[in-house]
């Protein structure tokens, strides 16, 4: 599962769970100003800065929706 860091590894603004970040494949992560800076580029790992997926619903209450439609659609 992909940990959701608060804050920007560059310039420690926090960052919301919900909210614009970017991560590499290792899991840096930075706000979009300082991902405008390095042009898209992880200066940790030179990997691919992407936009990180927003988490809406907790691990647990995802766990137990994906439970019950398993046990409904049987």
């Amino acid at each position: 599962m992909l940990r959701m860091k608060n804050s920007c590894e560059k310039c420690k603004s926090p960052l919301k769970k919900d909210g614009e970040a970017y991560v590499c494949s290792f899991e840096c992560t930075f706000c979009s100003s300082c991902h405008s800076d390095f042009k898209g580029v992880c200066p940790n790992c030179d990997g691919e800065l992407v936009m990180r997926p927003k988490r809406l619903i907790s691990p647990p209450a995802a766990g137990l929706r994906l439970i019950k439609r398993k046990i409904f659609r049987k």
